[in-house]
């Protein structure tokens, strides 16, 4: 019998480590493929495409803002990993009445430290969790220190188009930004703020536009009607999961950031 008390608050009993497990959050999906807990899967969503087979061996059982209840109850699992931005609270409610539902909540990086540790707690898999965990703790130090002496630029992130949204504060987004150096110019109007381009000059005049490939597939021409209001700024596409994926994706994301500013 274990107790664990998930990133959300909620205490959880468990007589053996859950074998059967249903992932509602594609990051983490991957992070529980990496932990080697792959055969323990048998649901996940339809964005859960890594590793890319998953699509082809696991059964589907939505979105990550909506779900088949029924398909999810006919898997049996016996436990769902969802997520507190990804998944709506409603989601999460009706989700309990099937089986425990463990919940995320990651801001910071040291909140996906403390995910890792807890999955390998929660699975039994603590050597595997220990090993990612020390090697994001030395990638995160290395990066660190090859950061350490680039100048502070100010810069916008979008997220989506129709209206344009942008990555705000108290997210993970915005955590890797400030990691990277980046002063997010909207990090003091919520989480994910619509905005206009016409007052992007006057809010902050960015020195660099990101658009994210994620969960608007931004392109190039899209670069082009945004360019009109920040014409001094750097236009860039970025991979929207080396910013957003936590777990182990952000192992690749430092390599993905250091290739990012030398590019600047």
């Amino acid at each position: 019998m274990k107790t664990l008390i998930d990133q959300i608050g909620n205490e959880h009993t468990f007589e053996k480590s859950p074998q059967r497990i249903i992932s509602l959050v594609p990051s983490q999906t991957e992070l529980l493929c990496d932990l080697g807990l792959e055969d323990r899967i048998v649901g996940i969503t339809k964005f859960c495409v890594h590793p890319y087979h998953l699509k082809s061996t696991k059964k589907i059982v939505g979105g990550t803002k909506k779900v088949h209840y029924e398909k999810i109850r006919l898997l049996q699992p016996d436990i769902i990993i969802c997520n507190k931005e990804e998944n709506t609270k409603e989601i999460v409610e009706e989700l309990r009445k099937i089986c425990p539902v463990w919940v995320t909540d990651i801001i910071t990086i040291e909140d996906n430290f403390k995910m890792i540790t807890d999955f390998g707690q929660l699975f039994n898999c603590r050597i595997e969790a220990q090993k990612w965990n020390d090697k994001l703790a030395f990638a995160l130090s290395d990066f660190k220190n090859f950061i350490k002496d680039k100048a502070i630029a100010k810069v916008t992130y979008f997220i989506w188009k129709t209206p344009y949204m942008v990555a705000g504060s108290n997210n993970f987004i915005n955590e890797l930004l400030r990691l990277n150096h980046f002063k997010n110019i909207y990090d003091d109007k919520g989480r994910y703020p619509e905005i206009e381009l016409e007052k992007m000059k006057s809010e902050g005049n960015p020195e660099i536009v990101f658009l994210s490939s994620e969960p608007y597939p931004f392109k190039r021409e899209d670069g082009y009607e945004i360019a009109e209001f920040a014409e001094n700024a750097q236009i860039i596409l970025v991979d929207g999961e080396m910013f957003s994926w936590y777990g182990s994706r952000l192992l690749k994301a430092f390599e993905y950031f250091k290739n990012l500013h030398q590019k600047l």
